[in-house]
């Protein structure tokens, strides 16, 4: 696999959400592929937790989770093997019952494949907490941010925290913005909803440049300045990702806020710089 100049001296956030053999689905990724990238990039990279990935630099590895699809449990022994720190995100809303990701986006999908969407309830959360993964909040019920007034923002941000460290009884730290869907206003709610930090998409909000990780970004609200850490920028690798240099693409990894870019996880994988790639990978995050 060739990686574009200087991307192996960069931190690396990867971006998952299902981990399936049976879904076949831009969303999903086969556990023999995920292992397969694992076994690669920690040649290059040095697994750390999500908090040391936001603050620290050089060649650092975590990986992410969105929806908490119940999936990810096959995840587990790769990571574990490799020794490689995870973050889960999940949206309270889903985890009274476990619940499948229904949103417009895959109501088609979660009608024909209910149990490849159905996600972790509070017990299993728990338990893989006490397994070493960090729980993040998805929100409650998975909207888009930015097309929300202020007060359903507000309450989607602070409730899924409060229902996260009710349940889980430890601190919810971190936030992923569904669709990697945000903006100044979203991040300026984010951190007075008490997130230490955000993971997003790139290219999610073109108008913004990269950041470099530990730049301050400062947002308004009414006439108080809100400053914290940029977002985390995270990348989604395809399915490509650890093959022979002939069978895999260059990638590259936008540092400074945790970012991420949907890349399909099934056939050819794809990047370009910090664009976001087409298909239905931004279906849902």
């Amino acid at each position: 696999m060739a990686l574009r100049a200087g991307a192996a001296r960069r931190s690396l956030v990867l971006c998952y959400h299902a981990v399936s053999d049976t879904w076949e689905h831009s969303l999903s990724i086969r556990p023999a592929a995920l292992e397969r990238q694992l076994r690669f990039l920690v040649r290059l990279y040095r697994p750390v937790s999500a908090a040391e990935i936001v603050h620290a630099r050089g060649r650092l590895l975590h990986v992410t989770f969105d929806d908490a699809f119940r999936s990810v449990d096959a995840a587990l022994p790769t990571l574990e093997r490799l020794g490689v720190s995870a973050t889960v995100f999940a949206c309270s809303d889903l985890a009274d019952e476990g619940l499948p990701l229904a949103v417009p986006e895959l109501a088609a999908e979660a009608a024909a494949h209910p149990e490849e969407l159905s996600t972790h309830a509070w017990e299993r959360l728990r338990e893989l907490a006490d397994r070493g993964v960090e729980i993040g909040s998805h929100t409650c019920s998975h909207p888009h941010l930015p097309r929300l007034a202020d007060d359903e923002l507000d309450r989607e941000l602070r409730e899924s925290r409060a229902r996260l460290e009710d349940e889980l009884r430890r601190p919810c730290r971190f936030l992923a913005y569904p669709f990697g869907d945000e903006d100044a206003r979203v991040r300026t709610a984010a951190r007075l909803a008490g997130y230490d930090a955000e993971f997003a998409l790139p290219g999610a909000v073109p108008e913004r440049p990269p950041r470099e990780r530990g730049d301050r970004d400062e947002c308004r609200r009414g006439g108080d300045r809100v400053a914290g850490p940029a977002p985390v920028q995270r990348t989604a690798p395809g399915s490509q990702v650890g093959r022979r240099p002939s069978a895999s693409p260059s990638f590259r990894v936008s540092r400074g806020s945790v970012s991420r870019r949907q890349i399909p996880s099934r056939g050819t994988a794809k990047s370009s710089g910090d664009a976001r790639s087409p298909g239905r990978a931004n279906a849902a995050s």
